[in-house]
């Protein structure tokens, strides 16, 4: 049914997320979230006129200097955020490093970009920034992979496929 010019559409915070590996260390980025230390992989959200694709790629070089190649979609997850109560469709995507620039400032926020196990990573517990954290890499590490092509994009200037 379609929605009356009096009601509203709930619409998600729509958000992008790469797992980079490096043999069994995985690159997450450490941030000021809140007023608190945080651990996530790196992660933002999708701009208008943007490609998921495009989206995982600029906000792994934003945050952690290094370029990633994106291989495969490992899924999508859907959860309401303890940080702000809202709705969050997250795209994870698993990368390769390519290239890294240490000398490109990161985002605000950003103190860091570290290169961790997964060990290392759990036992951050409730300082990692969503369950998605590791949900995002124990799907990857199950073999959980999707072709790119799963994600399509028809916005100006994205080819199909």
């Amino acid at each position: 049914m379609p929605a009356s010019p009096s009601s509203s559409v709930w619409c998600p915070h729509v958000t992008v997320a790469c797992v980079v590996a490096d043999g069994d260390r995985y690159l997450m980025v450490e941030e000021e979230v809140g007023g608190r230390l945080a651990y996530n992989q790196p992660a933002g959200h999708l701009d208008d006129h943007e490609s998921l694709l495009t989206a995982a790629a600029r906000e792994t070089l934003e945050e952690t200097g290094w370029t990633v190649e994106l291989q495969h979609l490992i899924g999508v997850h859907q959860w309401r955020s303890t940080e702000h109560g809202d709705g969050v469709v997250r795209f994870s995507f698993a990368a390769r490093p390519i290239g890294h620039d240490p000398a490109r400032p990161l985002d605000t926020g950003i103190r860091r970009a570290l290169w961790l196990t997964r060990e290392e990573i759990a036992a951050f517990g409730d300082r990692l920034r969503s369950p998605l954290v590791l949900m995002s890499i124990d799907a990857w590490l199950a073999g959980q992979r999707l072709p790119l092509a799963t994600v399509t994009s028809l916005l100006d200037g994205d080819r199909y496929p």
